[in-house]
């Protein structure tokens, strides 16, 4: 059961991601399906496509677009399974809707996706806890390492560029590689900014 151009897979856990740990307890966050921050976007892969080769393997976990498990109400407000579905729990997956995968111990970026931390903001007058379009490169790709920019990294990025993911619980910005535009030097106050509620379940 291979698809032609898409890879199939099927959600690891639940399709929503509905709550979070705040200490020894969980908050629900979410009830409505139509907002799509809380779409599970980790999946696993069953079948990879027939008319490409890929570094994706099947059983690799991945990092997807927010729709391939969304779900939406139609015109007459009805509920439906997300567009992507195919059937049973497995649906299809574009390959540019992969953003990182991981057949071993470590995540790898695709294409030309990247990955960055955001850190907190040590300025005095602000009430902002997040610093703004700066972040610590944490997974990169061929693109940047050609241009010496690379994981570990402090980088500023271009104004709505970056999408929120939760990977293994760390809260991250996926963007494209033409969206990081300067690599700073450290001052060494820098620190990641990773709140206690960022870890769903």
């Amino acid at each position: 059961m291979k698809s032609l151009y898409d890879f199939i897979v099927e959600p690891l856990g639940d399709k929503y991601s509905n709550t979070v740990s705040v200490g020894n307890k969980k908050l629900v966050v979410n009830t409505k399906i139509e907002n799509w921050k809380f779409v599970n976007r980790v999946a696993r892969v069953v079948e990879t496509p027939a008319a490409f080769s890929t570094p994706i393997k099947k059983g690799d976990t991945v990092i997807i677009h927010q729709n391939v498990f969304r779900t939406f109400y139609d015109i007459k407000g009805k509920k439906k399974k997300s567009r992507s579905w195919f059937k049973d729990d497995l649906y299809f997956c574009a390959a540019d809707q992969i953003y990182l995968y991981k057949n071993n111990a470590d995540w790898q970026t695709i294409n030309d996706r990247c990955f960055v931390t955001p850190i907190k903001n040590t300025e005095d007058l602000t009430l902002d806890k997040e610093a703004k379009l700066v972040g610590i490169l944490k997974y990169g790709n061929k693109f940047l390492e050609a241009l010496n920019i690379n994981p570990g990294d402090l980088i500023g990025f271009t104004p709505k560029s970056e999408w929120e993911f939760l990977v293994d619980d760390k809260r991250l910005y996926c963007m494209k590689s033409n969206d990081i535009v300067i690599k700073y030097e450290y001052e060494g106050n820098e620190k990641e900014y990773n709140p206690s509620w960022a870890s769903s379940s």
